[in-house]
């Protein structure tokens, strides 16, 4: 009876699940507006006037103020000093106010001399306006998102830590990634037969608020869980207070760096790739505009799927090192079809789900390793640096994307398909430096025994 008195909220399956929906639909939400302009590349084209470089630098707008203001940082070191509550709630707003910004960029309300267009267009008059203030929406939402995510995996860690932490992870991500399913498929068609691009952006941002509500709910249930530990005189601290000179700790960590570092060159030969990969589908296989989005959905529905099962397996199993190089391997092979082989539906199929494959491997196995490698009471700011450096290559790589694909295709004829073959050339890169950091990760973590490769689950 007494050892039942002593049990909290997180103890109960039923609980720990259920805040496990809360924050897994938040995510959805915001990754569904992350993607929901991928598949409107071709609009944006014709419609706006965006060329490919412009384009890219859109999307690379996403991480400018997380990396140039290191927001990342700040955002991890806010969630150690004043939890997981507060700074989920500021930062999902801060998310739908930039949603919002970018939906308005669309607007024929902006584009017809709205607030803040004559101002926009005042200066770098090489870029349109709609462009201007798409970034500024965009690289706020950047900021919300990608901090809602480490809040997000904090709370993973906080309910599920010595249980099923893996297939926890793994069930968010794949949430995650139905969102991208969603953005892929069904936001060509939401543009309707007059194809209004502000339309599904209009949905993105009512999503958002109905992904904040369920983190209301979150949050009365983990005052609840702090509460209860408050209380429980039994429980004792197993980490020292978070101190702000922690962060540079950090950095003496061999393990890692070298997570920060695959976390960076693994992602980047991923999302970049996402939004360019509906015109690729379009432009080398002769996919229909409105149906490219449905073989890139391929990727998501892979992960949806591969990632909670490789997070339960590794949940029992162990062998993360290994996977991790495991999946580099494959995102290699993707990425050398998509680049060099023909033009043949079949390879796009073939590419598209041994990514699926990739994508899942890869962060299933990386995420759960964090909390191996750092104290608790240094996780928010660990998960924010290992964020802020993959932010990096989320702002450089759409860029650099867009830039050599048009430098690659200068002088094409008016009508001609675009060549891809030297932008997916740089994923193929990414992809053989992430095999090469996973290697090494392997061999780090036999030496400091980290880990890795045990079993997430404790008995």
């Amino acid at each position: 009876m007494t050892a039942q008195l002593k049990e909290s909220i997180r103890d109960s399956k039923s609980a720990r699940w259920f805040v496990l929906i809360t924050v897994s639909f938040l995510m959805l939400t915001g990754y569904f507006f992350t993607d929901i302009m991928s598949p409107l590349q071709g609009m944006l084209r014709d419609q706006m006037g965006w060329s490919n470089s412009s384009y890219g630098t859109f999307a690379g707008s996403y991480s400018v103020l997380n990396v140039f203001c290191l927001m990342l940082i700040f955002g991890g070191i806010i969630l150690d000093k004043a939890g997981i509550r507060f700074t989920g709630t500021f930062f999902v707003g801060v998310m739908i106010f930039g949603a919002f910004l970018n939906y308005y960029a669309m607007t024929d309300t902006f584009n017809n001399g709205g607030l803040g267009y004559e101002f926009l267009n005042s200066f770098l008059t090489d870029y349109k306006p709609s462009l201007k203030m798409a970034m500024i929406g965009y690289a706020l939402f950047g900021v919300g998102v990608e901090i809602a995510g480490i809040t997000v995996s904090r709370i993973i860690v906080k309910w599920f830590k010595g249980k099923e932490m893996a297939l926890a992870m793994g069930l968010e991500m794949a949430c995650a990634r139905g969102g991208m399913l969603i953005a892929f498929t069904a936001s060509p068609f939401m543009t309707g037969a007059d194809k209004v691009i502000s339309r599904p952006l209009a949905f993105g941002v009512i999503l958002l608020i109905i992904g904040l509500l369920a983190f209301f709910v979150h949050n009365m249930m983990d005052k609840k869980l702090d509460a209860e530990v408050a209380a429980d005189e039994t429980v004792e601290s197993s980490e020292d207070e978070f101190k702000i000179s922690d962060v540079f700790l950090l950095f003496k960590n061999p393990g890692f760096l070298l997570i920060a570092f695959l976390c960076v060159l693994f992602y980047s030969a991923i999302f970049p790739f996402t939004k360019f990969a509906p015109d690729l589908m379009v432009q080398k296989y002769g996919f229909a505009e409105e149906f490219s989005g449905w073989i890139v959905g391929l990727l998501p529905i892979g992960t949806m799927v591969l990632t909670p099962v490789f997070g339960a397996f590794m949940d029992k199993k162990g062998k993360s090192a290994s996977i991790m190089m495991l999946g580099s391997l494959l995102l290699i092979f993707s990425h050398v079809i998509f680049a060099y082989l023909p033009s043949n539906t079949a390879f796009a199929f073939v590419a598209m789900v041994v990514l699926g494959f990739a994508f899942s491997f890869v962060p299933a196995a990386m995420w759960p390793s964090v909390p191996k490698i750092i104290p608790e009471s240094r996780l928010g700011s660990a998960y924010a640096m290992i964020f802020m450096i993959q932010n990096v290559g989320l702002m450089l790589f759409p860029m650099l994307l867009g830039y050599v694909l048009d430098q690659s295709n200068q002088g094409l004829a008016e009508g001609a398909s675009l060549d891809y073959t030297s932008s997916m050339t740089l994923m193929v890169g990414c992809g053989i430096a992430a095999l090469v950091v996973a290697f090494f990760l392997r061999v780090v973590d036999k030496k400091k025994g980290y880990g890795l490769d045990l079993p997430n689950i404790q008995k």
